[in-house]
């Protein structure tokens, strides 16, 4: 069946806007997992880091999606846009586990890479820009291959960066999303992650010229959206290597709902299947 999907990529951090400075450190999401970083009046223009393709663990009953992706920008509750690339690591309802590469510019819809992706597969991703011209780039380090494409974007967001595992979210409207069942995909671990302000040099997640964000994801604050009665999954990114640079994303499982679902205001998620159509 034939559906519209519009990708937006949902930020869901309701519980960053209500703690106290101190806290503004660690917070948590319901589709987000890694870190994002950010600061008042800092803007970036590139953002780049390295990461190992994982392996979903797959049982049949029930589609299941990962994705793991470098961004700049849809970090705050107040953003209507994100520029971003990456990685899926999906489990079929059959129990087949799938792989593909996507980019996205929110609000406009995601699209398929050309690319072959398997796990295990060093992949690096860099998104970078200047103007209204964003470019993103996609190289698998282990196959030799690549993928780059620039776009003019009319809504831009450059006030974060991110390197993310999420749990993809399928809309069919603006105001009609809800979060995809999370893939068990064991771990993700990202490397060589890095910054370029418009206004400075190079850095990694832990430079002290902004806040460094880290994000797990779980069942609180706004949960997941999803079938009724249905076990949430989550995801705990580890802390940062000395160097800053380096992190690693661990599938921790599920829990059960405790309360109602909480609404947010929708940021931005997406959603890129291997189904989708591919553009080069």
């Amino acid at each position: 069946m034939s559906r519209r999907v519009i990708c937006l990529a949902v930020a869901a951090l309701t519980a960053l806007a209500a703690a106290p400075a101190a806290l503004a450190d660690a917070t948590e999401s319901s589709n987000w997992a890694g870190y994002a970083i950010h600061r008042s009046g800092v803007h970036y223009k590139t953002a780049t880091g390295t990461w190992v393709q994982p392996k979903a663990t797959c049982s049949s009953g029930r589609a299941t999606y990962s994705s793991a992706w470098v961004g700049i920008g849809g970090y705050s509750l107040s953003s209507q846009a994100l520029e971003q690339i990456g990685t899926e690591a999906d489990c079929t309802a059959g129990g087949r586990a799938v792989a593909g590469a996507w980019y996205e510019l929110v609000p406009a819809a995601s699209h398929t890479i050309r690319l072959t992706i398997a796990p295990g597969d060093r992949l690096r991703a860099t998104v970078s820009v200047s103007g209204t011209e964003v470019t993103l780039s996609l190289a698998d380090l282990t196959r030799h291959r690549s993928f780059t494409k620039r776009l003019h974007a009319t809504t831009l967001d450059t006030a974060s960066a991110e390197w993310i595992l999420e749990a993809p979210s399928e809309c069919t409207s603006a105001a009609s999303c809800h979060t995809l069942p999370l893939a068990d995909f064991g771990s993700a671990g990202f490397s060589s992650a890095s910054a370029v302000p418009t206004a400075g040099h190079r850095g990694t997640i832990a430079d002290h010229r902004w806040t460094a964000t880290k994000i797990s994801l779980a069942a609180t604050g706004r949960q997941f959206i999803s079938e009724p009665g249905a076990s949430l999954a989550t995801a705990v990114p580890s802390a940062l290597s000395a160097g800053g640079s380096a992190f690693t994303v661990t599938y921790a499982g599920s829990a059960t709902p405790t309360g109602p679902v909480q609404g947010t205001r929708m940021a931005g998620d997406r959603l890129a299947r291997p189904a989708l159509s591919p553009s080069s």
